[in-house]
């Protein structure tokens, strides 16, 4: 995408308690065609103003005033349900999944975005999000989506609760015979219970390396 106006530039609403990048969001939108009729620094502010210019698309921080915590997002979340259909642009300072769940599980889960603050920077990434999700489309920051990938795909997803409770001892340093008497069980149930373990962890006996810990550390990773 050129740095030059477009023909059809959007009404959108902007929230974001950091004068400087507020700021900076409301010129690059312009340079980009669109325009913001409403620039506002907290959550009660930005309900307020939705409703009054029905906008095309609403910026906001997840986190503003009063509490810092999630007071954007919820406010996101309301508007869609008070407008159904309401684009909204999701900006985060950090990747959380949960957040980026309960948007994109807000209505059909479409004309939302969910991106972190640094995509910003990647300004023809940016304006193309913005695009998207004003037309109804999904957005999900690229980060966010190798997180979730990574958790998904974690081996340890394969195991039982009565597995992971076992590698949650042998994580704690736990002896075989130690796990037999925290879980009063057999020993043989136990070296069962670690061998399907080190088999659904894809940790084939090999002599360079201790499966055990190797077992441990993908534990720890999750």
């Amino acid at each position: 995408m050129t740095g030059g106006p477009t023909a059809d530039g959007l009404r959108v609403v902007l929230a974001e308690d950091g004068v400087l990048l507020r700021e900076g969001l409301v010129g690059l939108l312009a340079r980009f065609g669109h325009r913001v009729v409403a620039a506002v620094g907290d959550a009660e502010a930005l309900r307020t103003v939705v409703g009054e210019h029905r906008p095309d698309l609403v910026v906001t921080d997840v986190r503003m005033p009063p509490g810092q915590s999630d007071e954007g997002l919820r406010a996101a979340l309301a508007l869609r349900e008070r407008f159904p259909g309401l684009p909204v642009l999701v900006l985060s300072q950090y990747v959380q999944h949960s957040y980026a769940a309960r948007l994109l599980e807000a209505g059909d889960g479409r004309g939302v975005g969910y991106l972190l603050k640094d995509r910003i920077g990647q300004i023809e990434e940016f304006v193309a999000a913005v695009g998207t999700v004003a037309a109804g489309g999904t957005v999900v920051d690229p980060e966010v989506v190798r997180h979730l990938l990574r958790r998904r795909r974690s081996p340890l997803e394969r195991l039982t609760p009565r597995e992971r409770e076992v590698l949650g001892l042998m994580a704690q340093g736990r002896s075989n015979a130690a796990i037999c008497r925290e879980l009063t069980v057999s020993e043989a149930a136990v070296s069962k219970h670690i061998g399907n373990i080190l088999m659904k962890l894809d940790l084939p006996p090999a002599e360079e390396t201790h499966r055990r810990v190797l077992a441990v550390l993908e534990f720890l990773r999750a």
